[in-house]
């Protein structure tokens, strides 16, 4: 049986190709929801392009058929605006009767349902809203199309069990053929059968269909940084890799995550030359927000926001011993184009080739933000993102529903990814035991 569903605002601000996410299935969408769009469509953020993005698909859409009275989707399906009036108004109790855009919206949909034949579904993304919907006795539900169960998400690593022999071999030469399939770059733990704290770490090269040894930092560390469990291991191996243009890093606080990536680039890009600069970035949320808010010049308003990031470089710093030939000031390194820290505010439109780029706290970017971003790497770039699934500051995204939890889900098992979750905290005994505490 066919449904009708219903879809709220925010839902199209979201994704403004929601339309066409419901297979052949009937949607309304209310005319309060066009005036709110309006509201919107000047915007320079993600928001804003969105509400315009909408706008050109209804206006193309108006072209075949009478909006009002129901124009046919490419799904199957059908979408009509309809109208508000003081009639739909008396369907909501006395308390809800007021003159706001969710309560019209609300009235609309409780018409639907008194009209349809068929079962009407409320969409949002707005929480409290799905409550009221509810008490109403409409069925609500969330737009789901792009969320990833957190309890689902690939994590990047696996276990093998071999015989002692096999590891034994694995240690002499470097790479052992593996029986058992496995995605491509999967970081794997062979443990021996009949001792298993006799182990080697590994990542699976499936072309091959073998393991294969991980790359080995220098004996003094990046930038004086080393590894302190097996995930931080399997996240330098990556994260050296020429050949893995994409990497995803998960994990709660104080994990690693960004200093790891920052001392790799440092070493790839300022020793080794394989890239012409390090590229770090994080969003200013949300992503387009304008930093002219702030007084100073464009370092002084992009201080507050980037300094997470200046921390970590000065610890790196810190960390190289005195007469280092890589014992260099955080300006310098600035200076010399070696090191780039800017927000992700102005990325659109741009080409980034032969450059190490970080982008750090991408659980705030929402899937198309996150396209956006990848698309604009060039030839010869390493894209590492970041992030806490579990630590989102932007309202329209949730823990199961941003980008970089989005990146993980779709590339997983591409021959240029790589992904690994972080589990073990090493910032400090009291940062892990807060992050599992609190």
């Amino acid at each position: 049986m066919k449904k009708t569903f219903v879809l709220d605002t925010n839902v199209l601000l979201h994704d403004p190709q929601a339309l066409f996410s419901f297979e052949d299935n009937d949607l309304v969408i209310p005319m309060t929801v066009i005036e709110e769009l309006d509201r919107f469509k000047k915007e320079l953020s993600e928001t804003g392009r969105n509400a315009r993005q909408f706008s050109r698909i209804i206006d193309g859409l108006r072209t075949k058929a009478k909006l009002i009275e129901g124009v046919e989707l490419e799904t199957g399906g059908h979408l009509r605006v309809d109208l508000y009036t003081e009639e739909h108004m008396k369907g909501l109790p006395p308390e809800l009767r007021t003159d706001q855009g969710d309560n019209r919206i609300l009235a609309v949909a409780l018409d639907v349902k008194s009209r349809a034949n068929s079962p009407v579904i409320f969409v949002t993304k707005d929480i409290n809203l799905r409550i009221k919907a509810d008490v109403l006795g409409l069925t609500a539900e969330d737009y789901e199309s792009d969320k990833v169960s957190l309890d689902e998400l690939y994590s990047g690593t696996a276990e093998v069990h071999l015989s002692r022999d096999d590891i034994d071999i694995f240690y002499d030469q470097g790479f052992l053929p593996i029986e058992e399939e496995f995605l491509s770059n999967q970081c794997l733990t062979l443990i021996d059968t009949d001792n298993p704290t006799h182990t080697a770490l590994a990542r699976y090269n499936r072309p091959m269909r073998q393991a294969v040894a991980l790359l080995r930092a220098p004996k003094d560390g990046l930038w004086g940084i080393h590894p302190r469990n097996r995930e931080q291991q399997f996240a330098f191996d990556m994260l050296l890799n020429d050949d893995v243009q994409l990497v995803t890093l998960v994990g709660k606080a104080g994990t690693g995550k960004t200093l790891l990536a920052i001392a790799a680039g440092l070493h790839k890009s300022a020793d080794e030359g394989q890239y012409s600069r390090l590229l770090v970035s994080r969003p200013i949320f949300p992503l387009g927000r304008d930093i002219g808010y702030l007084p100073g010049d464009i370092d002084e308003k992009l201080s507050p926001w980037m300094q997470p990031i200046f921390d970590n470089v000065e610890l790196l710093l810190g960390s190289v011993e005195e007469g280092s030939k890589r014992k260099r000031g955080y300006k310098e390194l600035v200076d010399l184009g070696l090191l780039e820290i800017e927000p992700l505010t102005y990325i659109r439109g741009r080409s980034i080739p032969k450059q190490y780029m970080i982008v750090d706290e991408a659980q705030n970017l929402t899937p198309h933000e996150i396209k956006t971003i990848i698309t604009r790497a060039g030839e010869g770039t390493k894209i590492v993102l970041t992030g806490d699934p579990y630590q989102i500051d932007n309202p329209y995204i949730d823990s199961s529903s941003n980008g970089l939890i989005y990146v993980v889900d779709k590339f997983k098992g591409e021959d240029i990814a790589c992904h690994v979750t972080l589990d073990k905290g090493e910032r400090s005994p009291l940062a892990e035991l807060a992050a599992n505490l609190l």
